[in-house]
């Protein structure tokens, strides 16, 4: 269409404006398999007024051009998007995580609609929270450890005897509701957390933790038992992921960890 390309930088660019106040939710393709699934994505992403799009090792060479066919005219997301090894990369800097399933998952988490996890997120953008939702691979989805990196996963109430969305109708569903949610609410109506300076762990900090905690615990031998050691890390993460830690009780817990290590200590009385 005649004019896409300028109407599309335009629109992209005040997304990145309005952004810069109150952060709209980083999109994040774990795996995703062809070119054109990630050009329709950006495409409804920037529907939705959504422009951060990361990309956790896409099948197909990257740039790609079937990508950009798709997009049609979206292409200043498609420009933007970040490469990552691994989706514990891609979070890093993130304080909040949704994952997005159809499929219930043998995991206690807590799940919610994607209008409700709109409105959650902007309440957390409010409070100038950074936020991020995953989306697995088109045939396969997320897998388990994907989805224990996140507090809540967004599941939609769709007709139950036929679920089934393509990975572009599944960012447009939840781009939606974050476009639609009523204005921002005021940090501290279950967006941020009580107490001065007190900030959400990010991802990163998160994962710092939890390899802290796991190296110690494989050399106590507490995950000595190969074949039960992913569910047990995976049951670990969610304790902390859905306790919504700050930096400092994260700080709290490795200096908790180095003491029980160091052992107890004598003061020579």
């Amino acid at each position: 269409m005649a004019g896409t390309d300028s109407s599309a930088a335009s629109q992209a660019g005040s997304v990145r404006e309005k952004a810069a106040g109150a952060p709209a939710p980083a999109i994040i393709l774990v795996e995703p398999q062809l070119g054109e699934n990630i050009g329709m994505v950006a495409r409804a992403m920037l529907n939705c007024g959504l422009s951060e799009l990361r990309l956790v090792k896409p099948r197909e060479d990257w740039p790609n051009a079937k990508a950009v066919a798709a997009a049609s005219g979206a292409d200043p997301v498609l420009e933007g998007a970040r490469l990552f090894a691994s989706s514990e990369e891609a979070i890093a800097d993130l304080s909040h995580v949704y994952a997005t399933t159809a499929r219930p998952r043998d995991m206690v988490k807590r799940a919610v609609s994607p209008r409700i996890a709109a409105g959650e997120l902007r309440r957390y953008a409010a409070a100038g929270q950074r936020t991020g939702i995953l989306f697995g691979k088109e045939a396969k989805g997320l897998n388990n450890d994907a989805v224990a990196l996140a507090e809540a996963i967004i599941t939609a109430p769709l007709n139950p005897a036929f679920s089934s969305l393509n990975l572009a109708m599944a960012v447009l569903l939840v781009g939606y509701e974050w476009l639609t949610a009523a204005e921002p609410t005021q940090p501290g109506d279950g967006g941020s957390i009580a107490g001065r300076n007190a900030r959400p762990a990010t991802g990163g900090e998160l994962l710092d933790l939890f390899v802290h905690l796991e190296r110690e615990l494989d050399a106590c031998g507490f995950l000595r038992v190969r074949e039960r050691r992913p569910g047990t890390v995976r049951n670990l993460r969610n304790i902390f992921v859905r306790a919504a830690l700050t930096e400092q009780e994260v700080r709290t817990l490795r200096g908790v960890i180095a003491c029980l290590v160091a052992g107890p200590r004598h003061s020579g009385r």
